[in-house]
């Protein structure tokens, strides 16, 4: 029942991060300034952690596992939200389907993970379903279609951040390997945090006060980021406490249906019959992926 809940709450809290990130984006909020903020205002709760529950321990295999997913995670983020300035909440949700594909080839050779055949075929599911939200112009060959989309700029991000967030996830197994769950969030949070303010202070340099006070009126969706985006990261370590990643990650898929909804109603998305059957698909393969686990 607990695993359950752990596993839900991720589920609506990662495409409700990707809303509170596109909102901002809309409303003219640099890249950089978000990770930035979320960050800042995410160190905030985990400080008071360190003076009770949380002792971190002076390991080098784990800061050097903790360092390498604090850096794919900012610069995974940074290039997420790139991506949804320019692209529908609704697509970009349901790709996030790619990552069980990668986290699943990645655990093979760095984890030692092997996916049994039934779950080989639901993350083909996955697949064959995220094919189905590309859109398409009337009389368009789908072969045209899928060139068009795999070309364009905000598609080619997410594909990219994909990669580094599923090497993350990899990473961040590891690490709970060496450490508990909430240690391993502390130091990645701790970790993340100056890593996000070096990269908005590179980017603005002297105007960095300027960039601040422009995103005043914006504090409350701000603090919702940072708060969905804490969550996310807690309950996936949860998950991984308990689950492969490979197959962790595929049951994460069932946000996509949550994605396009949430992109239908907070962005007026179009195509969301289509999108939600692309989406609900990859939930197919999702389940198939979890009922067989891996051999």
């Amino acid at each position: 029942m607990l695993t359950a809940l752990i596993v839900l709450t991720r589920i609506l809290v990662n495409p409700l991060s990707n809303v509170f990130q596109k909102h901002l984006s809309r409303k003219s909020a640099h890249p950089t300034v978000i990770l930035a903020m979320t960050h800042a205002l995410l160190v905030l709760p985990i400080l008071p952690l360190l003076l009770g529950p949380v002792q971190l321990r002076a390991s080098v295999p784990l800061w050097t596992n903790l360092t390498l997913c604090a850096l794919l995670a900012v610069v995974s983020n940074l290039l997420l939200i790139r991506a949804l300035q320019s692209s529908d909440l609704s697509v970009l949700g349901p790709l996030n389907a790619y990552k069980s594909v990668i986290s699943v080839i990645l655990g093979i050779f760095l984890i030692g993970e092997i996916p049994s055949l039934p779950g080989v075929t639901g993350i083909l599911l996955i697949v064959a379903g995220s094919i189905g939200i590309i859109d398409r112009i009337p009389g368009q060959r789908r072969r045209h279609a899928l060139i068009q989309f795999v070309r364009d700029p905000g598609i080619q991000l997410r594909f990219v951040a994909l990669v580094l967030s599923a090497t993350e996830a990899v990473f961040l197994k590891r690490s709970l390997n060496l450490a508990p769950a909430l240690e391993v969030f502390t130091g990645w949070g701790l970790l993340c945090c100056p890593m996000s303010a070096l990269a908005v202070a590179i980017q603005f340099r002297g105007r960095l006060g300027a960039a601040w006070l422009n995103q005043r009126p914006q504090a409350p969706a701000f603090v919702g980021l940072a708060i969905s985006t804490g969550l996310m990261q807690v309950m996936s370590l949860l998950t991984f406490e308990r689950m492969s990643v490979g197959y962790s990650l595929a049951l994460f898929q069932l946000s996509a249906l949550v994605s396009v909804l949430f992109g239908h109603h907070f962005f007026s998305e179009g195509h969301l019959k289509r999108r939600l059957i692309g989406a609900s698909v990859m939930v197919v393969g999702a389940t198939l992926i979890i009922a067989f686990g891996n051999r």
